[in-house]
């Protein structure tokens, strides 16, 4: 069993979040530079809405009652929407209220002081769904075996990001827009987001980069504490090693 030597990042989220661990995710790109700082955990559920989510992320986060030795969620990001956006009787549907009911359930979970999981030291962060290429996702359920129907609708999941926007600013969480970045990065039209779409819903490496910048530069405002640059290492460099006493030198260091 592994040691707790270093506290987290926790990503919450769909199949997005989960793809992210790719070589050119923002999961992967976050694990890069917190290296030896942060500890990414990736908690991406393809497939899953929030409702589905919900029960799970209760499971990833301990009660304070549970707490003593384990490591600190230090920032917690949340990205859902693209699969309670899809159209209303389709399995993955949530509807519009009880899609924020359940993203403020997530929020309140660790920032609620009468929680059994409040975790005062937890930043959030939420992403909006991106857009929906309807012509992309078209094309491609209908080389499915059996083909099938489009499941999604580019206005609905223009009201999903909006939903989280909207949250956002209501319980004064910041918010990765990444609708917005992709929509106005495609010039506002929809067959052009094939810029940043593999299949008209999953984004693609282009879109990751994006997202990845956007994260950085929302920490760097809103949390400069967990900016990485400042952050010092756990363990020392190399070159401060003090060779005469290695085992006191090299002892994990609390940066926070």
């Amino acid at each position: 069993m592994s040691a707790t030597v270093q506290d987290i990042i926790l990503l919450l989220g769909d199949s997005l979040t989960q793809g992210a661990s790719a070589p050119y995710g923002f999961a992967q790109q976050l694990s890069y530079v917190y290296n030896r700082k942060l500890d990414v955990l990736n908690r991406g559920l393809s497939g899953y809405n929030t409702t589905w989510a919900l029960p799970v992320f209760e499971q990833c986060v301990a009660k304070r009652s549970d707490r003593a030795g384990l490591p600190t969620i230090r920032l917690l990001i949340i990205w859902f929407g693209a699969n309670d956006g899809t159209l209303p009787g389709t399995l993955q549907h949530v509807p519009l209220p009880l899609f924020t009911e359940n993203l403020t359930k997530m929020i309140h979970l660790v920032s609620s002081p009468s929680s059994d999981y409040h975790s005062p030291e937890t930043k959030i962060i939420l992403l909006t769904p991106p857009p929906v290429n309807t012509h992309q996702r078209a094309a491609d359920l209908a080389t499915r075996t059996p083909p099938r129907p489009v499941d999604r609708d580019f206005n609905v999941t223009v009201q999903y990001a909006e939903a989280v926007r909207a949250l956002g600013k209501k319980e004064g969480v910041p918010v990765v827009d990444v609708h917005t970045r992709l929509w106005e990065g495609c010039g506002k039209e929809e067959k052009n987001l094939t810029k940043y779409l593999r299949d008209g819903l999953h984004v693609n490496e282009e879109a990751y980069r994006l997202i990845f910048e956007d994260i950085m530069a929302t920490i760097k405002e809103y949390y400069p504490e967990l900016d990485h640059e400042k952050l010092e290492m756990v363990f020392p460099h190399y070159a401060d090693i003090n060779h005469e006493n290695v085992a006191a030198a090299v002892q994990k260091k609390a940066i926070f």
